[in-house]
């Protein structure tokens, strides 16, 4: 790839490019194939740093699948982010008048300005459960690309 008449990717490089991201149930969690190419720059952080690693020496044009083991492109699972809010805090960091169902996915913002994202597991009078794991961390996963542009 390093004598390719095309250009190549690099860190920091700006692409357009098609890709999906898909479960090992074979479900697609994100797909830009048959709607608008993403644009987006590599080392700022709108695609995991194990994910942008694939794309590095790609050329314009390329085609690839990646097989990514459990764990290899959103890290392992770590019980320690499965934490319990209180609702008073949820409440307070929570848009007026949200309303949250067990399953949701739920953004908010945290105490310092911070923001956080969880899927909510369990839900009684005094507290909610999270877990703020990635929704695919600890399990494989199947990124597709095809390289459009890069600046």
């Amino acid at each position: 790839m390093l004598n390719s008449p095309h250009p190549v990717v690099t860190e920091g490089a700006f692409l357009t490019l098609h890709y999906r991201l898909s479960a090992d149930d074979g479900r697609d969690i994100v797909s830009t194939f048959g709607d608008t190419p993403a644009t987006l720059q590599l080392g700022v952080g709108q695609l995991s740093p194990e994910l942008e690693a694939k794309l590095i020496g790609l050329s314009e044009g390329t085609q690839h699948v990646f097989e990514l083991p459990a764990g290899a492109a959103f890290g392992q699972r770590n019980p320690a982010l499965i934490q319990r809010v209180s609702l008073a805090t949820l409440r307070q960091y929570s848009p007026e008048q949200s309303q949250y169902g067990v399953g949701d996915l739920v953004d908010f913002s945290a105490p310092g300005g911070g923001r956080f994202a969880g899927v909510l597991l369990a839900m009684d009078d005094h507290d909610a459960t999270f877990d703020f794991n990635h929704p695919l961390a600890g399990r494989p996963v199947r990124f597709e690309v095809s390289i459009i542009g890069i600046l």
